[in-house]
């Protein structure tokens, strides 16, 4: 089966459009993933209004997406209210909770949309829009493996990873690796010197084609960040090493970060791979931007 990837929004916290944002984008957490006819979303940020823009103009008779949330924080469901296919009485959306029973998602989903907020309750929304689990971390579409973890974010936050006949993508937005190595004594300071990163999430990551992460702060900036949920590109590019990565896409770019920062920020990283001895390839995630995993 084809499988793509499409970035729909690379921005983490808020929105910032902008002529200093143009390149890589300043719409909120959203990514599409194609899998032969199976559409998987990750994360609802305000990029998920130009998907699901685009989606109207696919000439589907219906779509039925499948929805797998890092985590509820404001960036990565603020873009649900205006995702149009959801007003569309033919389509059907899975909202996933992360085990059985857990509808946190499709609770604050429907939560943004009080009149206190919005103008259109959820209720009015014509799409069948439903809930559902992954058992044990895990789950299965069709054939499509999904597994999940447990991120290290402020109130929690989950990964996922979506495998199909031997290719395997990593979706991995918020997560604050640099505080677990601190905690092990490993010196946050830029160094040659590899960081080790905790095992669970190397497996987690082991040998995917691609990678999409969190990184979110350079070097500098992550001294007055400490604790605040993300990881410092940098220590993105050590976990994408150990976990013999093809392709990393450093994503939730700061919204202080121009498109000059982001693009030194990337630069940054392409020189720790060569530290490490490792042809990884490494690029900043931006906007339209689709791959091919192949």
């Amino acid at each position: 089966m084809d499988f793509f990837v499409k970035f729909w929004g690379t921005r983490g916290s808020i929105p910032t459009p902008g002529y200093r944002t143009q390149v890589y984008g300043g719409n909120t957490s959203c990514v599409e993933i194609r899998i032969g006819d199976i559409l998987i979303i990750c994360d609802g940020g305000s990029g998920l209004r130009e998907l699901g823009l685009d989606l109207m103009t696919r000439g589907l008779e219906k779509i039925v997406g499948h929805m797998f949330f890092s985590h509820t924080h404001w960036d990565h469901i603020q873009g649900f209210p205006f995702f149009v296919p959801a007003y569309i009485v033919e389509n059907t959306f899975y909202v996933y909770g992360s085990s059985a029973g857990d509808t946190r998602s499709f609770e604050l989903l429907s939560g943004q949309m009080q009149s206190d907020y919005f103008p259109v309750n959820f209720s009015e929304l014509s799409a069948h829009i439903l809930p559902r689990y992954l058992q044990d971390n895990s789950a299965d579409i069709n054939g499509i493996e999904i597994h999940s973890m447990e991120m290290n974010h402020p109130g929690g936050a989950i990964a996922y990873s979506f495998e199909s006949e031997g290719f395997k993508v990593v979706y991995a937005c918020d997560n604050e690796l640099d505080t677990i190595l601190e905690n092990k004594g490993v010196c946050l300071s830029n160094s040659e010197v590899a960081r080790i990163i905790p095992k669970r999430f190397v497996d987690f990551a082991r040998n995917a084609d691609l990678l999409i992460g969190d990184g979110q702060y350079t070097d500098e900036e992550y001294t007055s960040k400490i604790g605040w949920g993300h990881s410092r590109a940098t220590t993105l590019v050590d976990l994408a090493v150990q976990a013999g990565v093809k392709r990393l896409a450093v994503s939730h770019h700061d919204p202080l970060q121009s498109d000059e920062s982001v693009s030194k920020k990337i630069k940054a990283c392409r020189n720790r791979a060569i530290e490490l001895q490792s042809d990884l390839i490494v690029f900043g995630a931006r906007e339209g931007m689709e791959l091919r995993i192949e």
